[in-house]
């Protein structure tokens, strides 16, 4: 799309400018409550040209859905996902405005304690408000994958930001997390995710390095969980090093690297990040896949020092802007962080979503759809990287051609004929879907017409040789073709699809 919205920031406040000095927090806080009045998908569509995403911005962090270009449409409904880390905290982006963590257990002793809880209530758990650092990490995992950015008003939410969680601690009264206590996680989910509707399991930690690839009790473990019909999602680690830890070892798991994507749009800024890799078990390749694993927007553990200093730094008048770049602050709620652990939640979420789109799927299909909408980075060691980049949007594309005959047709939209072009969306909650584009400098958009449930369809004459761009209008919202991965960005925080005739 070409022309611009019509919102503006001085539509809000004509005053409001960075030049002025003006807390990029506060500017975010009331464009974000004025922008989400219009819905979801509108808001990502017009968040840009109010208040450009640019490191001054909002100190180098953009909107994880929005950087990786996922369907918006999609967003984990009802699945649950399953993190196992060290310690979590009941932080907003989970528990409101209602709560969707489902329960909480201990596995790092023999005798299991699990505490499960209504959408009504806040969770509590032993410890729990202790502010100990420990309780960060799997804070972070967590909401990287399934917070909702309630602090935000919804700005730095997780790919799968409706899932409900199951967050089990493996984390032991001497501070070890052993492979014992995640064997015993594991073991617990494979028995009670049909009761829980556990779906997905997230796993940032690791086990005992392993020179060389063998059988464990941890990697068997895997096996039996995504044998009762659950994916597991197992970060790679941070070294660098040609050596990796269970579960990443394991065959059955979706083995998650690290990219730096340099914090923009542009795919051909893509690097390896210095994550492991190596032979899993039966000398399966490892990693699976990569994903962002710097500049990931996660929570601050809340009442802990950090969120006590970021509150000041966002409070002093002037604002420090170089120790709050120091301390990789976005706003006094939330900072950026690193590593593989946050690259794995990514993919987790992704699969959540696709999971939505595709409820039947077994872990095995998500897991040959998943690496199948990957893309290579361009030069870069294939041993580094599997199969290549998580692409959210296009991996739920692929799990709704997998559950649509229609959509299996088609190897890649739209599809290009001798005479015709074909173009195809899913969508179960439309009224209307057009596609307008630029052969016709985007006026006179065509109707696609429903051709099964959720399906929409159009066959036109294709347009005179050239390169053109289009997008779908889906009841007067303006959306990227999700199952198209050629695009480019329209200058107003979205893309515009493209294909060449």
């Amino acid at each position: 799309m070409t022309v611009a919205p019509p919102d503006s920031l001085a539509d809000f406040h004509d005053h409001w400018h960075r030049q002025n000095g003006h807390c990029p927090a506060c500017v975010q806080q009331e464009l974000l409550r004025c922008l989400l009045e219009r819905g979801d998908r509108e808001f990502h569509s017009r968040l840009q040209a109010c208040w450009p995403l640019d490191p001054l911005a909002v100190y180098g962090a953009l909107p994880t859905p929005l950087r990786m270009h996922a369907d918006a449409r999609f967003t984990g409904r009802g699945v649950t996902i399953c993190f196992i880390d060290s310690g979590f905290y009941p932080h907003p982006d989970l528990t409101r405005p209602h709560n969707r963590i489902k329960a909480w257990v201990n596995a790092s002793e023999d005798e299991l304690d699990v505490r499960e809880f209504s959408s009504k209530e806040i969770p509590q758990w032993p410890g729990w408000d202790s502010g100990v650092p420990l309780l960060w990490h799997g804070l972070m995992t967590s909401c990287v994958g399934a917070g909702n950015g309630f602090l935000s008003n919804g700005l730095y939410r997780g790919l799968a930001s409706d899932s409900e969680v199951v967050l089990i601690r493996v984390r032991d009264r001497e501070e070890r997390m052993t492979e014992e206590s995640m064997t015993r996680a594991l073991n617990w989910v494979a028995s009670n995710s049909s009761r829980l509707g556990i779906r997905v399991v997230n796993i940032s930690v690791g086990g005992n390095m392993r020179e060389e690839p063998g059988p464990n009790e941890l990697d068997a473990a895997v096996d039996r969980v995504v044998s009762s019909g659950v994916v597991v999602v197992a970060a790679s680690g941070n070294s660098g090093l040609r050596v990796l830890a269970p579960p990443a070892t394991s065959p059955s798991a979706i083995t998650v690297g690290g990219i730096d994507d340099k914090n923009n749009f542009d795919h051909h800024a893509l690097e390896l990040w210095n994550s492991n890799y190596g032979l899993g078990g039966g000398y399966v390749p490892k990693p699976d896949l990569v994903a962002p694993s710097l500049w990931v927007v996660a929570p601050l553990l809340c009442e802990s020092e950090v969120a006590r200093e970021a509150q000041r730094l966002f409070e002093a008048k002037p604002l420090d802007h170089q120790e709050i770049r120091r301390k990789a602050l976005v706003t006094p709620h939330y900072k950026h962080v690193e590593g593989t652990s946050f690259a794995a939640p990514l993919c987790s979420a992704a699969v959540a979503c696709m999971l939505e789109a595709s409820p039947r799927s077994h872990p095995h299909h998500v897991k040959e759809l998943l690496l199948r909408s990957a893309e290579l980075v361009e030069g870069a060691s294939v041993a580094r990287q599997g199969a290549g980049v998580l692409r959210p949007g296009l991996a739920v594309a692929e799990a709704l051609r997998h559950r649509h005959g229609q959509l299996q047709r088609y190897k890649c939209l739209p599809h290009l004929g001798k005479k015709l072009i074909t173009f195809l969306l899913h969508d179960h909650q439309a009224r209307r879907v057009q596609v307008a584009a630029s052969w016709n400098q985007w006026r006179e958009p065509l109707d696609l017409l429903r051709v099964d449930t959720g399906v929409w369809k159009l066959e036109m004459a294709k347009p005179i040789p050239g390169r053109h761009r289009y997008k779908f209008i889906v009841d007067d919202i303006w959306l990227d073709d999700p199952a198209n991965p050629i695009k480019e960005p329209d200058g107003f925080g979205g893309y515009n699809s493209m294909f060449t005739v």
